[in-house]
């Protein structure tokens, strides 16, 4: 990627991310677990277990779990497998009236793109099992991975890249499951597990994206891989970072001095 090109990507994802400091009130952070995309016979999609909406602004979160629609029901815990349609069908109906009232926010995700897993493959679950599914428009969808991206250079972090960073940035990772881990923790019906592991990665996203925004986050990418190589990048690099312009300023100084005393 050329230089123009890295500099106008970030440009665009500083952008989203400075819009928070002034509309933190019309922003959700989305995540949500489901059933292994592997161990599914013929084709069918994965079940969702649970989704956790956090509120940007007072960090509230709102969640729907089958264990909560289970024990409001009066179902018993061995009896949600036998029941999980129906209750499915009940999380997504109050997920659904939950996007409804909130026609109007904007939507942080992480890799929520496609109908593997997304809020395409919600809907379709959605759809499967009689309901009708509310559309979020695609431009109130800001995908953390592909900011961070964006903002950092392909090669930012090893992967796994959330747990990765987490780690790098000392961000707790109680109740954090990673792939494997939820899937295991379906098979042994460990849904409140699942439901935790949830919640975890709504609270640590929102971590990742105030740190980024303060530009505090710590990764393995360089001033280069951010801003690549061109006088436009040095421009941008001295425009976002003070220390930087501030180095470039005394190195100026030092350098017209001598070039001052030489002639």
């Amino acid at each position: 990627m050329n230089a123009s090109s890295r500099i106008k990507k970030r440009k665009t994802a500083k952008d989203v991310l400075n819009s928070i400091n002034e509309q933190q009130a019309n922003y959700l952070i989305v995540h949500y677990s489901c059933e292994s995309f592997f161990d599914i016979p013929y084709g069918r999609t994965p079940r969702i277990t649970s989704i956790a909406v956090k509120y940007f602004e007072t960090g509230q979160t709102k969640s729907f779990s089958i264990h909560k629609v289970a024990e409001v029901k009066g179902i018993a815990f061995d009896e949600i497998e036998k029941n999980y349609d129906d209750l499915e069908r009940i999380m997504l109906d109050e997920f659904y009236s939950f996007v409804n009232e909130h026609k109007r926010f904007k939507w942080f995700h992480l890799n929520m793109r496609n109908i593997n897993f997304g809020f395409e493959a919600i809907a379709h679950r959605y759809s499967v099992l009689g309901g009708t599914s509310i559309n979020i428009d695609d431009g109130a969808k800001f995908d953390i991975g592909r900011l961070l991206n964006d903002l950092y250079g392909s090669n930012y972090i090893g992967h796994p890249r959330i747990e990765t960073l987490c780690k790098r940035n000392n961000i707790t990772m109680t109740d954090f499951l990673n792939g494997e881990q939820e899937a295991q923790a379906f098979n042994a019906r460990e849904y409140v597990k699942l439901h935790q592991s949830t919640l975890r990665k709504v609270e640590n996203l929102q971590v990742i994206i105030e740190r980024a925004n303060e530009n505090s986050l710590k990764t393995d990418s360089t001033l280069i891989k951010q801003y690549g190589i061109s006088p436009q990048s040095l421009f941008q690099m001295m425009q976002e970072n003070w220390l930087f312009a501030f180095i470039v300023f005394i190195l100026t100084l030092i350098i017209s001095t001598i070039v001052g005393k030489i002639f």
